[in-house]
């Protein structure tokens, strides 16, 4: 056995022991990727000093590309909770319309709403929204519940600045955008496939109907009764995907060096436009609220309270990427991947499939997956970062069981029984990497 492939054996021991790890022994994922990443460093000769190196560069060159978008979107998302702008646009799509039409109203209003919030804040802030939703149309719980969870985690699983696609952007070089742009074109039939269409085909299995005056969101409250126009609420959540998508596209529609090809330059980095956004939102929403600067500071500076640990793990994945190259791994896996039959974005969705099943995190399974097919990328210039990064983003959302958080909460929530919430929360989740596996490859036919 050469030495390149002795290290290929190495690199799949250190995976497989990373697995074992987080989802038998309950190891941090943070601890368990630096463990795996160090062991693999160690057993492939590169001794403490160069394999500490390797993944210190590694770390810290995925943060330098994902730790201020992930940030300035948290950021984002608390200002826009604690003003009431996530309530105000989820009322304006709701309103009074026919019990019919809430499961699409309400997906829609998740989506949108889902883009700067990170899945378990915005899950939390709306389920009370659901609640007074059932109470009013007199509608089963989970009829309002399965459309609202599907737009959060489209949003949640295909769209930066998410941690688990921002990861995979970073980890492809590829355009924010750009890829915002057509994960935007997946989300869309995913929500309403997932969200209404699922709702009406899976109410046989909802059971008996939750008693709405009870349950963990029950007596949750807005935290102002002041709610901001609805026009700026709106414009607060869709500023940054509308500055990327314009930059992502001006920039190659105009010529280098004239002053619009450089402010749509700027318009095409997600933290500019992320930082716009918290700053019109500062000003603005906090102008409707009646709290004043200061205060905002402190209220968007909440939302960083779940950040830390998310970044520490996506870091660790880079990290972990970044030993798989330094022992040639990367260029092992190239070789052999080259001479198989099996399409780079199937590749890609299958590993981070196998890994958020057996890991239970979409971002350890993202930025697992994306150390491994990276190298296949680089090597193959026809192959579209963009696409790989939604094919690996629907990847790690397959099959969510008992090891993921998101289905603890949502049985919880929703005050299902472990049966319940697989025939709801499960399938819904395994449709959607489907869906969006199926929405990348017709994409692939004209990107």
């Amino acid at each position: 056995m050469s030495a390149p492939e002795l290290h290929l054996v190495f690199a799949a021991v250190a995976i497989v022991l990373l697995v074992i790890g987080i989802a038998k022994f309950k190891l941090n994922p943070f601890l368990a990727l630096l463990i795996g990443a160090l062991l693999l460093g160690f057993a492939s000769g590169l001794g403490v000093e160069n394999t500490v190196g390797t993944f210190e560069q590694g770390f810290g060159d995925t943060l330098s590309d994902t730790a201020p978008v992930i940030g300035l979107g948290s950021l984002l998302g608390a200002i826009l909770t604690s003003t009431g702008g996530a309530n105000r646009i989820a009322d304006a799509f709701i309103g009074n319309r026919k019990v019919a039409l809430i499961p699409i109203s309400i997906a829609v209003a998740a989506l949108v709403i889902g883009l700067p919030n990170i899945f378990d804040v915005s899950f939390v802030m709306l389920v009370p929204l659901a609640y007074a939703l059932a109470r009013r149309s007199g509608t089963h719980l989970l009829f309002v519940g399965m459309p609202l969870a599907a737009g959060l985690y489209t949003a949640h699983g295909l769209l930066p600045p998410h941690p688990s696609p921002t990861a995979a952007v970073a980890a492809y070089d590829a355009s924010f955008g750009l890829t915002l742009a057509l994960g935007l074109v997946v989300a869309i039939p995913t929500v309403i496939l997932c969200g209404p269409v699922l709702t009406r085909v899976a109410s046989r299995w909802f059971g008996p109907a939750p008693d709405l005056d009870a349950g963990p969101a029950a007596g949750a409250r807005e935290l102002t009764e002041l709610r901001p126009p609805l026009w700026l609420a709106l414009g607060v959540v869709l500023l940054p995907p509308l500055l990327l998508v314009i930059g992502a596209f001006g920039v190659d529609a105009t010529a280098d060096g004239t002053v619009l090809h450089t402010v749509l330059t700027y318009c095409d980095d997600p933290v500019v436009a992320l930082l716009l956004a918290v700053v019109v939102a500062m000003i603005g929403l906090g102008r409707t609220s009646g709290s004043s600067i200061a205060t905002m500071g402190s209220v968007a500076g909440s939302g960083l309270k779940t950040v830390g640990p998310v970044l520490l793990i996506i870091g660790a994945g880079g990290g972990l990427a970044a030993m798989l190259a330094e022992t040639g791994v990367s260029k092992v896996i190239v070789e052999y991947a080259q001479g198989w039959h099996v399409p780079a974005l199937i590749l890609a969705w299958v590993i981070a499939a196998l890994l958020r099943i057996a890991l239970g995190s979409a971002t350890v399974a993202t930025v697992t997956a994306a150390g491994i097919i990276a190298p296949l990328a680089a090597a193959d210039p026809s192959i579209s970062p963009e696409l790989l990064v939604l094919a690996t983003a629907s990847g790690s959302v397959m099959l969510s069981h008992v090891n993921d958080s998101g289905f603890w909460l949502f049985k919880e929530y929703f005050q299902l029984s472990v049966k319940q919430t697989f025939r709801t929360w499960t399938l819904m989740l395994s449709l959607q990497s489907v869906i969006g596996l199926v929405g990348v490859l017709l994409l692939s036919l004209v990107v």
